[in-house]
């Protein structure tokens, strides 16, 4: 099987570092993109600036394989979205020239000639890969190992509580009521003057809220309402100046400032059971009426593709079992992930890995250079170095947040758990009624 190429799903930011690892191993990659671009996904949010900086957002592998032609890596600021793709992932993938396919989409992944029961020389046979292109065309495509690093971006969690969609939510998508990115101040129409809720709790919130706050001191008239399912407590706006990411940490100070100034209203314990149109209504009876709804509650991993493969995966992150203890955040916290590789990421189905965003399964903790560490790692395993493979090339930040067993959802507690302990409730501005109201 040496011949035949390793088939990286995805031309994402780790994909992309994933085919230039191969190429300087001296192995064959094969990109396989859904979209019609590099990075679609990336695209997709181009308005939104990242909080890690331009060192943190380049593959060493990648800048190796530009540099010869004049390429040349930024060496500070935060990018965009859309100028992470224009300076580095673009450029990155021009490079790779044939090496990438756009409009192939992977529907399935099996050993040839055997499917998930047979255990027979399993190990021995080609994988292969079934690929939609965007005309419609099938065909099946061999490959000697499968780095998987399509993302969870297709895949946003719903706003029902309970992990489904909430009652009507899909009729609401559908109607142009309820959407599931973060909204950008250059393309005001939807929001501007409008009442928008807001409901989720992470980074992707707090860039909404702010995006939302830029709107409103335009057009005054515009109002936001921001939803999340959890009491207030000195975690929930971010790590604040205790993150070693400052820009992360910048996001949730905004974020809290505008809702300590008034600009935006937070409704907290808010568990979301239905949606009619752009009114959402808790489980507990209150109802908010609004004109839009944005959906930011994380996102999970697409697996169906991977139904013939064997996969050893936590039940309940879906990411692979041997990182999901450093990254549950029912249990984790303080920054104090480890960097993972191939050993970390291996499956019980030989030479297949779950890399990137992907391999975090609904965890909310990924950083780029995460994935740049477990491409490096997962690539020089494949190339039989098993001593780069075990080597650890990185150390990650602090985020500066804890969050801890149960208590992390809980909308009737105030503080947080986990290896940090307790914190102690934060300001009264932010105590919220949790009886039945109507916000119109």
């Amino acid at each position: 099987m040496t011949d035949l190429p390793v088939a990286v799903i995805g031309a994402g930011p780790q994909g992309l570092a994933a085919a230039a690892h191969l190429l300087e191993r001296g192995l064959t990659p094969l990109v396989l993109e859904q979209g019609s671009e590099p990075a679609a996904a990336v695209a997709e949010w181009g308005h939104v600036r990242l909080f890690s900086a331009w060192p943190e957002l380049v593959d060493k592998a990648a800048a190796r394989l530009l540099e010869p032609a004049g390429w040349a890596a930024p060496e500070s600021g935060y990018p965009t979205g859309a100028q992470w793709r224009e300076r580095y992932l673009v450029p990155l993938a021009d490079a790779l020239d044939d090496r990438v396919r756009y409009g192939a989409t992977v529907t399935g992944v099996s050993r040839k000639g055997r499917d998930r029961l047979v255990d027979a020389d399993r190990a021995e046979q080609p994988f292969v890969l079934h690929v939609t292109s965007a005309d419609g065309t099938e065909e099946r495509l061999e490959a000697r190992a499968v780095i998987d690093a399509s993302g969870t971006w297709r895949r946003p969690n719903p706003a029902g509580a309970d992990g489904l969609p909430a009652l009507g939510e899909r009729a609401a998508h559908a109607a142009g009521a309820l959407g599931y990115a973060v909204p950008d101040r250059a393309h005001s129409e939807a929001y501007a003057g409008r009442h928008t809720i807001v409901i989720g709790a992470g980074d992707s919130a707090f860039n909404a809220v702010n995006e939302l706050t830029a709107i409103a001191k335009n057009h005054p008239e515009t109002r936001i309402t921001w939803a999340i399912r959890r009491a207030v407590s000195t975690n929930t706006f971010g790590g604040g100046e205790a993150d070693e990411l400052p820009e992360r940490g910048a996001l949730g100070v905004r974020a809290k400032k505008a809702v300590q100034d008034g600009s935006v209203e937070l409704v907290t314990g808010f568990r979301t059971e239905r949606v009619d149109g752009a009114t959402v209504i808790a489980e507990d009876g209150r109802v908010i009426e609004a004109d839009q709804v944005v959906v930011l509650t994380g996102y999970r991993p697409d697996l169906g593709f991977l139904s013939e493969m064997r996969l050893d995966l936590d039940p309940t992150l879906e990411a692979p079992r041997n990182i999901a203890v450093q990254i549950d955040p029912n249990l984790h916290s303080c920054g104090s992930v480890s960097a993972t590789g191939a050993k970390d990421l291996a499956q019980p189905e030989p030479d297949l890995y779950l890399v990137g965003m992907k391999s975090y399964g609904r965890a909310p903790t990924f950083l780029a250079m995460t994935g740049y560490e477990q491409v490096r790692s997962v690539v020089a395993e494949l190339a039989g170095d098993h001593d780069a493979a075990a080597r650890v090339e990185l150390e990650l930040p602090d985020t500066g947040v804890c969050g801890g067993a149960g208590v992390f959802d809980d909308p009737d507690s105030t503080t947080s758990g986990g290896c940090c302990g307790t914190t102690a409730p934060s300001e009264e501005i932010f105590t919220i009624s949790r009886t039945p109201i109507t916000l119109s």
